[in-house]
């Protein structure tokens, strides 16, 4: 239910047009939340083992979204090991954290774009590319919700037709190029 009130009242004040939440094969296939292909191989570790190659537009998108996402969370360890405000939230209004969260990114991002501030949390990542801090991982566990009757981990379904579409198109670009 707290999930629902979020998506409902945040996201529906602001614009989110043309933007999308990079999610697990976990998260429910709806509008905003750009999801890996169900049943076709999606983990980086399963495409450098090199047992087969990358065969089809399902798994060329798969392979390129599970290497963002592992950006993402790169990025999002590093940010919670330096900040550790991030890692347990204090109880601020959703305007206050929406603030705590710019300005950690802004701090991280000045940081990153200032070598000479040379930074032992981004270092480790640098030295290894495969690396991510503990904190930075977390995962919803659960099904696909892509082919069931209803998403009960938001309780709607809505614009689950756009973002097919929209993953299909992206697999397609992807293909060709």
């Amino acid at each position: 239910m707290f999930l629902v009130t979020i998506i409902h009242t945040y996201c529906a004040i602001s614009n989110f047009a043309g933007k999308y939440y990079v999610v697990d094969v976990g998260y429910p296939l709806q509008r905003g939340f750009l999801k890996p292909y169900s049943g076709t191989r999606y983990h980086l570790p399963d495409f450098r083992r090199g047992s087969r190659p990358i065969q089809g537009r399902r798994e060329i998108f798969n392979q390129a979204h599970s290497s963002l996402r592992s950006v993402i969370e790169r990025s999002f360890g590093v940010w919670k090991k330096k900040w550790k405000i991030l890692r347990d939230m204090p109880p601020y209004s959703l305007t206050k954290q929406r603030d705590i969260v710019i300005a950690t990114m802004s701090l991280h991002n000045y940081i990153r774009r200032h070598p000479s501030r040379s930074d032992t949390h981004f270092r480790a990542c640098d030295e290894d590319e495969h690396f991510i801090y503990p904190a930075g991982i977390q995962r919803r566990t659960g099904q696909s919700n892509e082919n069931s009757g209803g998403d009960h981990v938001i309780g709607i379904r809505v614009g689950v037709d756009e973002m097919v579409a929209l993953r299909d198109s992206i697999a397609d670009q992807l293909h060709r190029a």
